[in-house]
């Protein structure tokens, strides 16, 4: 069997749980180094599809972005029809899900998609053959939001098995290379703004503790201006982010479904600010597993009483999803595969409006 993924950083570490499981050629697209790293070992042939775009102060305009969207997805295209491919997966919901199920459905490609968050999945799933959802209130909210019905719930999430299993630096070690060894990590993932940032800095500058920035999809300088205290640190460059956070004393993050789980099934305490996407599936999460999601003025009091999340059962019930969705990848005829088509598509781009 011939699979193509197309994903980004924290997508691919949920998909390399289910890689394990599966007997077939991996073709790995990506436009980022992260991804590229993570799926090499498991590739048969993997390639860039673009080059990964930072979030910066200056706001693209939507014909540029057309353009640079247009431009990954032919690269995508003549990827996937120069090798023979027998399934597309995708996963998570950035702009390599758009480009990977575009092109796989111009080719006639199976196209198996992995959900995760069912308030602000990119609109192009509308045209995937299936997609897994991690528990039966996505499922329903997915028919009740957008008439999309061609899912299975796959009941966890597999990046927590990927968390549970990777190997993770000592303590001491991560001590020793950031010359500190009581700190706060924080992360600025998808769920934030450029605009949020001065705010967000301000209000973690009342904490008496050393601040490990990590700017993720930003660069230092949108960050640094905005830092007025010795106590806080940008990193740069790459980051082993999970030791990181498990050697830490606790977790500031403005992201997404990816840290949530990752501090789930670390067990470190966190604290979840409440980014652009009000609605989430990741402030779901975030608040079964008992960390606090809150605003940027809440900060420094929510971290003063934050607490370990109650992530045990992450870790198993990803074990169990990672395998279902393995047997997927060749039992997917056994399933419904009427997907919602333009009608859902429209209704995903409107409900997304709000957060542009």
């Amino acid at each position: 069997m011939n699979i193509a993924l197309v994903a980004e950083t924290a997508p691919a570490k949920a998909l390399i749980p289910i890689l394990e499981k599966v007997d077939a050629d991996i073709l790995s697209l990506t436009h980022s180094e992260g991804a590229m790293e993570l799926l090499g070992p498991y590739s048969k042939e993997i390639f860039s599809i673009g080059e990964g775009r930072r979030n910066t102060t200056k706001k693209r305009s939507n014909f540029t972005i057309a353009k640079l969207v247009l431009k990954d997805t032919i690269h995508t295209y003549n990827a996937l029809k120069k090798h023979p491919v027998d399934l597309t997966i995708t996963c998570g919901n950035a702009g390599d899900v758009r480009k990977g199920i575009a092109a796989s459905k111009k080719l006639n490609l199976p196209k198996l998609h992995i959900e995760q968050d069912i308030y602000n999945p990119i609109e192009m799933i509308a045209y995937a053959d299936l997609i897994t959802v991690p528990s039966k209130r996505a499922m329903k909210q997915l028919e009740e939001l957008y008439d999309i019905t061609n899912t299975v719930n796959i009941k966890g999430y597999p990046q927590a098995e990927y968390v549970g299993r990777v190997p993770i630096l000592e303590a001491e070690k991560i001590y020793e290379q950031y010359q500190h060894d009581d700190f706060y990590v924080l992360f600025f993932g998808g769920d934030t703004r450029a605009s949020d940032i001065p705010e967000i800095i301000k209000e973690v500058e009342k904490i008496d503790k050393t601040i490990l920035v990590i700017p993720y999809r930003f660069e230092t300088s949108a960050i640094t201006p905005h830092i007025t205290k010795s106590n806080i640190f940008v990193v740069e460059g790459y980051v082993d982010l999970i030791s990181l956070m498990n050697a830490s004393q606790g977790v500031i993050y403005c992201a997404g479904m990816g840290i949530t789980i990752e501090v789930g099934a670390l067990g470190v305490p966190a604290v979840k600010i409440l980014g652009f996407h009000t609605q989430h599936a990741s402030n779901d999460l975030a608040q079964d597993l008992g960390i606090n999601v809150v605003s940027t003025n809440d900060i420094d009091h929510a971290v003063s009483r934050m607490k370990k999340p109650q992530g045990k059962r992450l870790i198993k019930n990803g074990c169990k999803a990672s395998l279902k969705v393995a047997e997927l990848t060749t039992s997917m005829d056994s399933y419904d595969q009427n997907c919602g088509g333009l009608s859902s598509l429209r209704k995903i781009w409107n409900h997304r409006k709000q957060y542009r």
